[in-house]
């Protein structure tokens, strides 16, 4: 019968396994949670599967359910080069995605522990593979497309930084627009794709982190997709329908210059193609213009070249209408500038005198491009 888990010989490589548990941060039984993480990273049509519903019995189910037995009797006895392992504790771990991913192996491990047969065994890793999906795409929640010589792979980011809604000071009702547009699409609902734009510096990045952290417990991913790699987005939503996550296709600081044609790609994939785009796949950009396409007088100008010049800037316009949702960050006056001022202060614990505080950050803020609240946390961090 053919095998549907990756299974060879069982790693008895000792410093390989040793290896695997310090940059995944393995915390207790070595080879219990190292046969957990294998079965956890293996994407096959039945662990695939097992993402959207409970398996029938029959065909891929027997299938499976052979190879697990096998890893049920080495889960409870392990191989003579490895039996001697026991726990495990890191020396020094960073937190990053891969420790993450550890933790979950840990949980499953203890998880399986508790299975006194093969068929509970088994029915525990189908609940996991419900609750948690299956491998990387499936436990990790950030991304980027990497490419390669065959078109590009998805690879996760192990290390972001954690925003909160709240580190944005003021924005309320951006934030809330964004916010209820993600929940109805986490929800099911109708969702639209959704354009940040305005000055630099007002936290249109920010919010999109702040997604994460806010939602990714829910079963939120974000990947990040350059410009140059647009020309994949219809391949990469095929492969994103397929699973069962809700999946924001993310374009950081997104314009285009009159001669670029990538804009194109994003005009298909958003609305307008034959193909319509599955609904656990939303597209967030941010971008400093309005209209995402540069616009030169030429474009007005009743005399230019183009005989037809009004549909040429028809078409350059029509990018942005296909955002359902625009939200507008506009730069913060002086006295907003003053207050995201002292309520950075006072969550970094600064204790200085308000009125010497906003004086430093007045002439900080005359010396770096006005009043944003990048600014204000510039200031802040070289207190």
């Amino acid at each position: 019968m053919q095998q549907l888990y990756v299974y060879h010989q069982p790693e008895t490589d000792r410093r390989k396994m040793i290896e695997t548990a310090a940059a995944y941060g393995f915390s207790g039984s070595l080879w219990k949670i190292y046969l957990a993480w294998h079965l956890m990273l293996d994407e096959n049509p039945f662990s695939l599967g097992c993402e959207y519903a409970q398996p029938n019995h029959g065909g891929l189910y027997d299938m499976a359910f052979e190879d697990i037995k096998i890893f049920w009797n080495l889960f409870f006895n392990p191989p003579t080069e490895v039996a001697g392992l026991g726990e495990f504790q890191p020396v020094q771990t960073t937190e990053n995605a891969m420790v993450a991913i550890g933790r979950k192996a840990a949980v499953l491990a203890q998880n399986l522990q508790q299975c006194r047969t093969a068929g509970a065994f088994f029915e525990t890793l189908i609940a996991f593979y419900q609750h948690n999906g299956v491998g990387e795409l499936g436990l990790n929640t950030a991304f980027e497309l990497e490419d390669t010589q065959s078109g590009f792979k998805i690879k996760p980011l192990l290390h972001m930084t954690k925003k909160h809604f709240s580190d944005l000071w003021g924005y309320e009702l951006q934030k809330k627009q964004l916010m209820d547009n993600t929940e109805a699409f986490l929800a099911g609902g109708n969702a639209n794709n959704v354009l940040l734009f305005g000055d630099a510096g007002t936290g249109k990045s920010t919010c999109i982190k702040a997604l994460l952290t806010q939602y990714g417990d829910r079963g939120l991913k974000i990947i990040e997709v350059y410009k140059h790699q647009f020309g994949h987005l219809k391949r990469l939503i095929r492969l994103l329908e397929r699973r069962n996550s809700h999946f924001i296709i993310y374009m950081d600081d997104l314009s285009f210059e009159e001669f670029e044609i990538e804009y194109k790609y994003l005009k298909a994939v958003i609305e307008g193609g034959l193909e319509p785009k599955p609904k656990n796949v939303l597209i967030y950009a941010t971008s400093n213009r309005r209209h995402l396409i540069r616009e030169t007088w030429a474009d007005k100008n009743d005399m230019d070249m183009d005989l037809h010049h009004s549909d040429t800037e028809q078409e350059k316009l029509s990018l942005a209408d296909r955002f359902g949702v625009s939200i507008c960050f506009v730069k913060p006056m002086l006295k907003e500038y003053n207050q995201i001022v002292l309520h950075l202060a006072k969550q970094q614990g600064i204790e200085m005198d308000e009125e010497t505080l906003l004086a430093k950050a007045r002439a900080w803020s005359v010396s770096h491009a006005g009043t944003s609240g990048r600014v204000a946390r510039q200031f802040i961090d070289s207190l």
